[in-house]
């Protein structure tokens, strides 16, 4: 039954996500005023880029802090996509896994490559554009299949779990700044 209201029962834990990812909401009303709720944090790209730039390194920290962080919207969004039937924690690693090389900046980053790497991501990015298109669109139909037969379609599963890898394998490459290596145009790991 968790399933038929998933979107309700995920609001607090979105709330929660979008305030430690730096979402910022605002609200006007028909007299002008508006009001501005905004959170702290979000990936950090910009200091990890200055810093592998700058000093060939990588501080622990904020390597650590990216990482908690996508996996957590990975926790997250696995639950609304049907795909984790468990409430995500905000500290366990549940069923969803994640894991990135700490990369020592010096010997594995090319040191001036991040400041162009979220501009040679821009393919991977049109491209996952479609794809979440089609995995919301196969969601809404995992969402009937598993109301009326309680299955979740292996291939649909399969391809949302596909969507989900290649964007954590553009995010690691383009934003979180952890390797080199271009990602692959799969959905396979």
């Amino acid at each position: 039954m968790s399933t038929a209201f998933r979107i309700f029962a995920a609001i607090p834990i979105i709330i929660v996500l979008g305030a430690v990812s730096g979402g910022t909401w605002q609200w006007s009303a028909e007299n002008g005023t508006a009001t501005t709720f905004g959170g702290a944090g979000g990936l950090l790209f910009l200091g990890p880029l200055l810093m592998i730039v700058f000093r060939e390194k990588y501080p622990r920290w904020w390597f650590d802090w990216n990482l908690e962080l996508q996996r957590f919207g990975n926790r997250t969004g696995a639950y609304l996509a049907l795909m984790d039937d468990r409430y995500p924690s905000t500290t366990d690693h549940q069923s969803v896994h994640l894991e990135y090389a700490y990369p020592d900046a010096a010997s594995d980053l090319n040191r001036w490559l991040p400041l162009v790497k979220w501009f040679l991501a821009i393919p991977h990015y049109i491209v996952l554009f479609f794809l979440w298109i089609a995995a919301v669109v196969v969601v809404i139909v995992a969402w009937f299949a598993i109301l009326f037969t309680g299955r979740y379609p292996k291939g649909i599963f399969d391809f949302v779990e596909g969507v989900l890898r290649w964007q954590n394998r553009v995010v690691a490459y383009a934003l979180v700044l952890v390797t080199d290596s271009y990602p692959p145009f799969r959905l396979a790991p």
